[in-house]
């Protein structure tokens, strides 16, 4: 049952991240690993999905839903906060929340974003605790650009 839920799992993180506005790697602490496939999918002007799959410790997949603020000195720098679950497939088995404080920058010449952000994170199942050491670095392509 864990294979066909893992591979499910996969399968459909792989669909959704072929549809990706923006698609990349994050460095840094992420459930399951240091590094990971980070994609973001707009959801209207100031809405987006972020989402991450990392591989080394078992499988991790954070999905944030984040809300994107106004431009600061209306320059390219935007910045964003956002919350949503995480999983990590491996044991010791992690299901939690993780909120997101984020700022990036998109270069206007090239269709490359980069970010950082900080996503402290709750875990409830396996073992209950607070994560407040989670931070990340984003590089992504820019599609449509």
């Amino acid at each position: 049952m864990k294979k066909v839920f893992l591979i499910a799992l996969i399968s459909l993180t792989s669909f959704c991240f072929v549809n990706a506005q923006e698609i990349g790697v994050r460095f840094g602490n992420i459930s399951g690993g240091n590094v990971a496939v980070d994609g973001v999918f707009a959801l209207g002007k100031y809405n987006r999905i972020h989402a991450d799959v990392s591989f080394g410790n078992g499988v991790g997949i954070d999905c944030l839903w984040d809300f994107l603020y106004k431009p600061i000195n209306g320059e390219a720098f935007n910045w964003y906060v956002g919350a949503g679950p995480y999983i990590q497939i491996a044991d010791p088995f992690w299901l939690g929340v993780a909120g997101e404080v984020g700022l990036e920058y998109q270069f206007k010449q090239v269709p490359i974003a980069l970010g950082m952000d900080w996503r402290p994170g709750l875990n409830i199942i396996e073992t209950t605790g607070f994560n407040w050491d989670v931070f990340g670095v984003n590089v992504r392509y820019v599609f449509g650009k």
